[in-house]
């Protein structure tokens, strides 16, 4: 199965709390009148600029050991590698919010609006995860109605250039997966454009082979350690 999305505008509209929380700014109801106009600003031109779309295409586990592979050069040992060959179901994806709103904030910035520009930054970055989690329930209700979401199952994703997985992994992810079709691309650094892009696999599988704790040797890099919010949610699928 390969699948073009065509995602609704209000399904990767970014919140207000989101936007200021990406800022630093934890708290709606302390934070200054100036802050709060200038999230909104940002997300309401956001929201005339946002392009969402997205791709999908189921991949047999045999397969995709050869694009997890990449180009040789991922940290071993990694979750992803002890996982994907346990798991009943994978699907390659890739999603974006468009190139229109990635040039206005270059433009923000070029023009020495730095407020605006960061806060419309924000929101498009969240607007991107909210693509992504789009795809990642679309593909997961395909399995629901095929019947192969059992009651044990969870999902998650991962993408190249975290968690051990080599960025280097998006050459032949796009081979396969051929994103160019909704506009995205690969610079010679591997970065995808639009900026605001995300791609990478979803995984379908028991919820006892997403037990994996973060004291890998990359894990010391990371900052934020979301993959423990995101295995917490991976039970509550249940």
């Amino acid at each position: 199965m390969r699948k073009r999305l065509n995602i609704p505008l209000r399904q990767v509209a970014p919140s207000l709390r989101s936007v200021l929380l990406a800022q630093g700014i934890p708290d709606t109801h302390t934070t200054h009148t100036r802050h709060v106009q200038m999230a909104e600003q940002a997300i309401a031109l956001y929201g005339s600029l946002a392009l969402p779309e997205g791709v999908l295409a189921e991949i047999a586990s045999e397969e995709f050991a050869a694009i997890y592979e990449g180009e040789g050069k991922n940290e071993r040992p990694a979750p992803l590698e002890q996982i994907y060959p346990l798991c009943h179901g994978l699907a390659l994806f890739a999603v974006t919010v468009g190139e229109p709103v990635c040039r206005e904030i270059t433009r923000l910035f070029a023009q020495n609006e730095f407020a605006l520009g960061s806060m419309l930054d924000a929101a498009a970055s969240e607007g991107t995860e909210l693509a992504a989690t789009f795809a990642e329930k679309t593909h997961v209700q395909h399995l629901k109605d095929r019947g192969e979401m059992l009651v044990d199952s969870g999902y998650l994703r991962f993408s190249p250039g975290y968690c051990g997985w080599d960025l280097g992994a998006q050459k032949r992810l796009f081979e396969v997966l051929q994103p160019q079709e909704i506009g995205i691309t690969l610079n010679p650094s591997l970065l995808m454009q639009p900026l605001k892009s995300i791609s990478g696999v979803f995984i379908v599988g028991p919820t006892t082979i997403f037990a994996f704790e973060d004291t890998y040797t990359f894990c010391n890099d990371c900052d934020t350690h979301s993959c423990r919010d995101r295995l917490k949610m991976v039970v509550e699928q249940r």
